[in-house]
C-alpha cells in the first residue's frame, strides 16, 4: 500500500515548467549579421517582428529571391544589406475590416537573422518595413518572444544587459 500512497502523492504535486524570462516592455537586442544593437519595443500583441528599413528592393540571384535594403536608423549609412528572402509576409493593419483586401504596401519581404537578446541567442524572422515614424526601429513580435521564452512586464524597462551577438 506505501507504493501506491508514494505514488498518488507524487502524482498530487504541480508539474514543474521552467519560467519564461521577465523583460521589459522595451529592451536592447542586437542582429548579428547586421552587427547592431537597437532599441527594441518588446510587442506581445504583434505576430511578426519588424525592422525599419529604407530602399527595399526584392531581386532575384541564382533563382532564388532575395532582398537588398538600407537600415533606416540613427546613425545609419548608407550600407546596403543582401539577405534571402524566407518569405512574404501580408501584414493586416488594425482599421482592415476585408479579409481580401490586397494592399502591396502590406507585404512585406522576411528575412531570417539570428538575434540576441541578454545572453540568448535565436534565429528568428524578420519583416522589412519603414518604421520611420515609431520610436523604436525594431519591434520584436510575439513569435520571437516564444523563440526566447520571453514574458513581457509593460510597466519595466531596459531590464536586460545590453546582448551580443557573437
Amino acid at each position: 500500500m506505501k507504493p501506491l500512497a508514494a505514488l498518488l502523492t507524487l502524482a498530487a504535486l504541480p508539474v514543474l515548467a521552467a519560467e519564461p524570462t521577465l523583460y521589459g516592455r522595451y529592451e536592447y537586442v542586437a542582429l548579428g549579421e547586421l552587427n547592431r544593437t537597437f532599441k527594441a519595443k518588446l510587442d506581445t500583441g504583434a505576430l511578426t517582428t519588424s525592422l525599419s528599413a529604407r530602399n527595399i528592393r526584392r531581386f532575384s540571384r541564382d533563382g532564388e529571391e532575395w532582398v537588398r535594403f538600407r537600415l533606416d536608423v540613427r546613425e545609419a549609412d548608407d550600407t546596403f544589406y543582401e539577405f534571402p528572402v524566407s518569405r512574404i509576409s501580408r501584414i493586416k493593419s488594425r482599421s482592415e475590416e476585408d479579409e481580401e483586401a490586397s494592399d502591396e504596401a502590406a507585404r512585406r519581404p522576411v528575412i531570417a537573422l539570428k538575434a540576441c537578446l541578454d545572453g540568448v541567442s535565436r534565429v528568428i524572422e524578420v519583416n522589412l518595413a519603414d518604421r520611420s515614424r515609431f520610436n523604436y526601429p525594431l519591434l520584436i513580435g510575439s513569435r520571437a518572444l516564444v523563440a526566447f521564452d520571453a514574458a513581457v512586464d509593460p510597466a519595466r524597462r531596459f531590464t536586460a544587459r545590453k546582448p551580443r551577438c557573437d
